[in-house]
């Protein structure tokens, strides 16, 4: 890999691990256990955002307390770890990946889904080897992803953030890529509707290849 290459920084939940349904399917059941409506998809991605707190807030008309989040968080992590069990990778991710590294560029993974659940997910489906580092969320989550973002691009030798693009399905993707000097690419098929995305200001795609494509194009400008 050549010093200076362009790098992608991939998000996992909604971009290379297509898990849309088990996260509206732990969120209903959270939102059972606490007396909420359950909610659409549509719904769910027109009003998602972070920190998270923030999206329970438009939906309650009020943020929850500190003792209403931690049952919320800890109902949704848990209704979740049984409904992933069921998600796939999102198509076509093996032969993206793998083109991205034979072509001697780096990718790395940075995900708010946490460390240590992280790893034996991406391990699991045999992808670990494709990147340089795989980084999941430490402490506690319900935060942005920014201060994450800065710090994982300074752990990796050779990656110029000028240099490298990151793909997600989020808002809060293109804000951590912007404070940390990176560009940014969005994919509308994970937990935020197009138009909620059309308001990061940043590229948007269909389909992740069209995601990489476009990442070889805009770190070379």
């Amino acid at each position: 890999m050549g010093k200076y290459a362009t790098h992608i920084v991939w998000d996992w939940n909604g971009t290379l691990f297509h898990d849309i349904d088990a996260v509206i399917g732990a969120t209903n059941s959270a939102f059972a256990e606490i007396g909420l409506e359950p909610i659409t998809l549509e719904t769910y991605r027109d009003l998602y955002c972070v920190p998270v707190p923030r999206f329970y807030e438009r939906l309650m008309g009020r943020l929850p307390t500190d003792a209403e989040w931690l049952v919320m968080d800890e109902a949704f992590h848990r209704h979740y770890n049984t409904h992933r069990l069921g998600c796939e990778l999102a198509e076509g991710v093996e032969m993206l990946l793998e083109g991205w590294q034979t072509a001697g560029r780096s990718q790395s993974i940075l995900s708010m889904y946490g460390h240590d659940e992280l790893l034996p997910i991406v391990r699991g489906f045999g992808i670990e080897s494709r990147f340089v580092l795989v980084e999941g969320r430490t402490g506690p989550s319900g935060g942005t992803k920014s201060a994450h973002m800065v710090r994982h691009l300074a752990a990796m030798e050779g990656v110029d953030p000028a240099r490298t693009v990151v793909i997600g399905d989020a808002v809060d993707d293109a804000v951590a890529a912007r404070d940390a000097g990176a560009h940014a690419v969005l994919y509308t098929g994970g937990s935020h509707s197009r138009g909620s995305l059309a308001a990061a200001g940043v590229p948007l795609v269909d389909t992740l290849a069209e995601a990489v494509e476009l990442a070889g194009e805009i770190a070379v400008r």
